[in-house]
């Protein structure tokens, strides 16, 4: 089921308030009173409307397959709360929620239970809640839709800058946007004078974890050990590096695979400028982020963990890929167990070996090596490798894009295309992406 913009703008304001009421009663069961759980003074949890959104658009082709619209719904819901969870505390120096109480959680950002629960709840909105609230909103006027739309957007933008700013404590000295931010803490059920202290409260409040006397405390201060190491832990320049060497050896290992599964040299690249797989080199990102402080963990773990997460994110990335470029570049419709073609169980273990193999023997030899490159040359290249990559990827996308407009019989209209066309033939493109069909049916 396709979405437009102009729709998925609306679910996201639609789910992150049912997101905000399951909040607050779920604080009110808990603690006998009224807590506003939301990170914004608005009656909005924008983390809920994030997950809906990227599932009505990424997992919309699982609606008659419960089980893995429950799979996929519970990684996403997973991995968001993670990242969010992990960057805020990043941000913000304290921990917004914490689940190490629970058991079987992963650094207290999320735990099994509440995934479970999220997924659920997803799958039940998904697959039979979704559908009315699309009827209701086409029955709604566009051009009044198009209003409550772009106020909502005004009101959501405004109190996340007023919020962040005042976590950050940057007060803002403007008494009409005070005013108005007032406003919105009332209707959420907060009421103060003066903004600062109003979400300074609520947030205390709403999360005990933040505060010691009832104040939001400063992140806590960072000491940045004086070393001459470069890249020195999971940081920026080491992901860098992480992933082009992840996007080269998935490359070459697929290469390896094909030739002696098919018998024959095919090429795996993502771009056109290469032996680069950008679905191995983000995974491989994605991985290390999740796993850097897990990687001591029993295997068994580890393995389960890279073959469903793995399974999910190859799904998301093929229909992302045949959304954007109106290509499919890979399809398992003829390996047994395929879920539409997307992954199969097969590749999704395949995953898993590589997420066990990765963090147990190649990424602590890979970071000890990464580490000993001198820092100034290490900086400039990885600054170097993120343009090059930036630029491959671009052309990529503008060579995949006219190709498709090629199989459909589009001339080329300026200097761009007459390029495209000059530089990456179709029998160039064919070289690059061997397995690559078009949406259309077009090989």
């Amino acid at each position: 089921m396709e979405y437009t913009g102009y729709e998925l703008i609306w679910f996201f304001f639609i789910y992150s308030f049912i997101g905000w009421v399951l909040e607050v009663a779920f604080a009110a069961f808990n603690r006998k009173k009224f807590a506003n759980r939301g990170f914004l003074n608005g009656p909005v949890c924008p983390i809920y409307g994030s997950a809906m959104v990227f599932m009505l658009v990424f997992f919309g082709g699982l609606l008659e397959n419960l089980f893995f619209l429950f799979i996929g719904s519970m990684v996403v819901a997973s991995l968001l709360e993670f990242f969010t969870g992990m960057l805020m505390e990043k941000f913000y120096g304290r921990k917004w929620w914490d689940y190490s109480g629970y058991k079987h959680n992963l650094g207290g950002y999320v735990c099994l239970r509440f995934s479970l629960v999220w997924a659920a709840g997803a799958v039940v909105f998904m697959r039979w809640v979704q559908p009315l609230f699309r009827n209701l909103l086409l029955l709604t006027p566009k051009s009044v839709g198009r209003i409550m739309l772009l106020a909502a957007l005004i009101l959501f933008v405004f109190d996340m800058l007023m919020t962040t700013g005042t976590l950050l404590k940057i007060k803002k000295q403007n008494r009409r946007m005070q005013e108005i931010a007032d406003g919105m803490s009332r209707f959420s059920g907060r009421m103060g004078s003066a903004i600062t202290s109003v979400i300074q409260k609520r947030m205390a409040k709403a999360f005990p974890g933040l505060s010691e006397d009832g104040q939001i405390l400063q992140p806590a201060a960072k000491v940045r050990e004086k070393t001459e190491a470069f890249a020195k832990g999971c940081c920026f320049h080491k992901l860098v590096w992480l992933f082009f060497i992840g996007a080269f050896m998935g490359d070459v290992t697929e290469t390896i695979f094909c030739f002696f599964t098919m018998g024959r040299l095919m090429s795996r690249s993502s771009v056109v400028y290469g032996p680069f797989s950008i679905v191995w080199g983000l995974g491989i990102v994605l991985l290390t982020l999740l796993l850097d402080r897990y990687k001591d963990k029993a295997d068994r773990y580890i393995f389960i963990f890279g073959t469903i997460v793995g399974g999910v994110y190859e799904y998301v990335c093929s229909v992302f890929t045949e959304l954007v470029f109106g290509t499919v570049f890979w399809d398992y419709s003829k390996i047994p167990f395929n879920l539409g073609g997307r992954i199969n169980l097969l590749y999704c273990f395949f995953w898993g070996i590589a997420a066990l193999v990765w963090l147990k023997l190649v990424y602590p030899f890979l970071s000890r090596l990464i580490e000993k490159v001198p820092r100034k040359a290490g900086t400039w290249l990885s600054y170097l490798f993120v343009v090059f990559m930036v630029c491959n990827m671009a052309v990529s996308a503008l060579a995949l894009a006219r190709y498709s407009s090629r199989a459909a019989g589009a001339e080329a209209e300026n200097t761009v295309e007459v390029f495209l066309d000059e530089h990456f033939p179709d029998e160039r493109m064919d070289r690059i992406y061997p397995n690559a069909k078009l949406t259309d049916g077009k090989e």
